[in-house]
């Protein structure tokens, strides 16, 4: 047992002015979550992304999950926070249209584990059209930048905000205010650090992002086709989903998840992208695009089935592919999935004929 008057001084609370958290060694904590819930609604609300004969606002957030925490260990500042947020957003076409298309916004991963530029970001339509892919596009490669960076206001603030009053001042052994001060400077300076750090997160993020390279000034085309199959639709439909029939005609091992949201590796790795909508024996939608192109650009894939009695039509529209990619893009559709398929699978051959 110590001896009296020679106690631990971290447990000597009479020597602090406040007589609580003596030498801030004790683990001390503050609730963020409402102030964040508030705060990503005001940053969010409203939000305004335009550009050129562009306009899309972020409305409302639809979802918004999750909690937010500060806490002080031996004057140490950790946060955790951890989010999962939907935002519905709408846009229009300036110049070409008076209608507006509706989406959704969807991060399911803001934390402190994730930097800026590694938060997941989908975007989706409610209706798919020209003018509505347009806008998609846009907002992928122009809003998520954007939404980012409101992100990043808000793990700046959360940090300025909760470290105030978090590592306490202590006095000095002689009693005077010097370590008072002192405390008070390394708090602030705690502070700073802190919110720098998001600074430059969001610096990298901004640079890294396809709007500086890509943003809506990327020539387009958009590509059409028909094609007959002599089988029928459902046997066409899982030749283009089933991980099995895809390893098959494309003679490669394939990573397929065909659900919506479900992400599809193709070809060792070359071609890639999600399942948007899927409609048994009728309809794919992908989000679609080539290793080699722009860092996150991305087309969109449509293809409808038809069947018919004695075969299956299959039609695609393929929007957003970079012009200089457009006559190999028709020549590869051909030779590596339609041609290929009817190969293995000998879906280019009706049954009388094979007779």
């Amino acid at each position: 047992m110590a001896k009296w008057g020679e106690g631990d001084p971290r447990w000597i609370v009479e020597e602090r002015p406040d007589a609580t958290n003596v030498n801030n060694w004790h683990w001390t904590e503050k609730n963020a979550t409402p102030w964040s819930k508030e705060r990503l609604q005001q940053l969010f609300t409203d939000f305004k992304i335009e550009q050129s004969d562009i306009e899309c606002i972020v409305d409302a957030v639809d979802k918004c999950s999750g909690e937010a925490t500060v806490n002080n260990r031996k004057g140490k500042l950790i946060f955790f926070y951890e989010w999962e947020l939907v935002l519905k957003w709408s846009g229009r076409l300036l110049n070409n249209s008076k209608l507006s298309h509706k989406g959704k916004l969807t991060i399911p991963n803001l934390s402190e584990e994730n930097s800026l530029e590694d938060v997941e970001i989908t975007v989706t339509i409610d209706e798919s059209n020209d003018e509505s892919e347009t806008l998609k596009q846009f907002m992928y490669n122009v809003g998520r930048d954007r939404i980012r960076k409101q992100l990043g206001v808000y793990i700046k603030e959360l940090k300025e905000e909760y470290s105030k009053n978090l590592i306490l001042p202590k006095k000095s052994a002689d009693g005077d205010d010097t370590a008072l001060s002192q405390d008070a400077k390394n708090a602030k300076n705690a502070a700073q650090k802190a919110a720098s750090v998001t600074s430059v997160a969001s610096s990298k993020a901004s640079s890294k992002s396809p709007s500086n390279t890509v943003g809506c000034k990327l020539d387009v085309r958009t590509l059409s086709m028909t094609e007959e199959f002599h089988c029928n639709a459902n046997d066409l439909y899982n030749a283009l989903t089933k991980p099995d029939m895809l390893t098959a005609f494309t003679r490669a091992p394939a990573k397929v998840d065909a659900v919506r949201g479900g992400e599809f590796v193709l070809y060792g790795g070359n071609v890639l992208g999600k399942f948007e909508e899927l409609v048994p024996e009728k309809k794919i939608q992908q989000s679609w695009r080539l290793k080699n192109w722009s860092s996150g650009h991305y087309s969109n894939v449509i293809i409808e089935l038809e069947e018919t009695s004695s075969s299956t039509m299959m039609t695609l529209k393929q929007t957003g592919i970079p012009a200089s990619e457009y006559d190999a893009m028709r020549t590869n559709w051909h030779r590596y999935y339609w041609h290929s398929i009817k190969q293995t699978f000998g879906f280019g051959s009706s049954i009388s004929d094979a007779l």
